[in-house]
Order: structure tokens, then C-alpha cells, then sequence
């Protein structure tokens, strides 16, 4: 470390209260007391300085390589800091995302609520229109109904109309028997009486026939 602390101060410059220190022999010549900005520093100042000198160098020397290195610290601590967010800015980005979880969250109960109600309004108009095939349907079989009602009815009045005219035509044919059984028995009879009148007229004959044959023998 002792052979690389000189040249890292040829190459680096300190700041003291009477003014630049640009090498190593300066701080030989003169004794300078160096004064540090008024500020946090990020390690142990005094154990680093301390350190220094015990790997031989003097206190003005430890002193300038102390403030170079906090210089180089500060300067990362910078660039560091400058690339993260700060506590302020986190909670304003998680305000943003708890808003925008937040508006997607109402977005998506808002879509859930107009799916659910456009769902109701096709389930109603399904049922509605079931109704109506309903409806129609017994409409339809209601007329059927009434069609084959009124067929039957049709039929059965064509029926008793047909029943109606075998009965007057077998009264018809009833009659006529009746009429010609009558006839047959009034011609029966008038063939007896005449069958009589001629057998009485035959017996009154053969009888006076016989009756003069036996006078005539007497």
C-alpha cells in the first residue's frame, strides 16, 4: 500500500485552507492543516487517516487521500442515489397503482354489472320468446283440436244421416213386405172363397147329378 499511496497522489489534488496541494514534496516543505467541507461523511474519517500514517505516511498526506476517497464515495453515493426513487416518489407511484387497481377494479365490477345485465336481458327475451312459442303452440293445438272436433262431429252427423236413410229405406223395404204379405195373404183368401164358391158350386152339382141318377133308377 505504501508504494501505491505516491502516485495516487501525484494524480490526485487535496483542497486545504491555504490553497491547492499539488504533490507529495509540498506536504514535505510545509506544514499544512487541511479542512474538509462541512459535511456527513460515509466512513470512519479518523481510523482511515490513522491507518495512512501508520503505513508510513504523514498527516497531511493521510488527510488528502481521506478527502479524495470521500470525494470518490460521495460522488458514488450520488450516482446511486440519483438512480433510485425516493420514499415520496415510491409512495406516489403506489398511490398510482392502488388508483389504477382501484379504476381497473370499478372498470372491471363496471363490465361485470353491464355483462350480468346484458346476460338478464338475453335470458329474458329467451324466455320471452319461449312464451310466445308456447303460446303459439297451444294456440295451434287448440285449433287442431277444434278442427278434428269439428270433423268428427262432421262425420258423425254423416254417419247418423246415413244411419238415418238405411233405417227409412229398410222401413221402405219393411212396408213394401208388409204391403205385398198383405196382398199375398187378400189374394190367398180371395182364391179360397173362389176355390169354395166353385167346390160348393162342384158338390151342389154332383149332388143333384146324384140325386136325380137315383131318382131316375127309383
Amino acid at each position: 500500500m505504501s508504494s501505491v499511496l505516491p502516485n495516487l497522489l501525484r494524480s490526485r489534488t487535496s483542497w486545504t485552507s491555504a490553497g491547492r496541494i499539488p504533490n507529495s514534496s509540498s506536504f514535505c516543505a510545509r506544514y499544512f492543516h487541511l479542512t474538509r467541507p462541512v459535511h456527513d461523511f460515509h466512513f470512519d474519517t479518523h481510523h482511515f487517516v490513522q491507518r495512512l500514517e501508520r503505513e508510513g505516511l504523514n498527516r497531511a498526506q493521510a488527510e488528502g487521500i481521506m478527502s479524495a476517497m470521500a470525494e470518490v464515495i460521495d460522488e458514488s453515493i450520488r450516482n446511486m442515489t440519483n438512480n433510485m426513487v425516493t420514499k415520496a416518489e415510491q409512495e406516489k407511484h403506489q398511490y398510482t397503482q392502488q388508483v389504477d387497481f382501484q379504476q381497473m377494479k370499478n372498470e372491471l365490477q363496471l363490465m361485470e354489472k353491464n355483462d350480468l345485465a346484458m346476460i338478464k336481458a338475453e335470458n329474458d327475451r329467451l324466455m320471452a320468446d319461449i312464451e310466445k312459442l308456447k303460446q303459439r303452440l297451444r294456440e295451434e293445438i287448440t285449433r287442431t283440436q277444434a278442427g278434428v272436433r269439428l270433423d268428427l262431429n262432421l262425420e258423425k252427423g254423416r254417419l247418423r244421416e246415413e244411419s238415418g236413410k238405411q233405417e227409412l229405406k229398410i222401413k221402405e223395404v219393411d212396408t213394401r213386405i208388409e204391403q205385398e204379405i198383405n196382398n199375398l195373404r187378400t189374394a190367398i183368401q180371395q182364391s179360397k172363397a173362389t176355390t169354395l164358391q166353385y167346390l160348393v158350386g162342384f158338390v151342389t152339382g154332383c149332388s143333384a147329378l146324384l140325386m136325380a141318377y137315383l131318382r131316375f133308377r127309383v
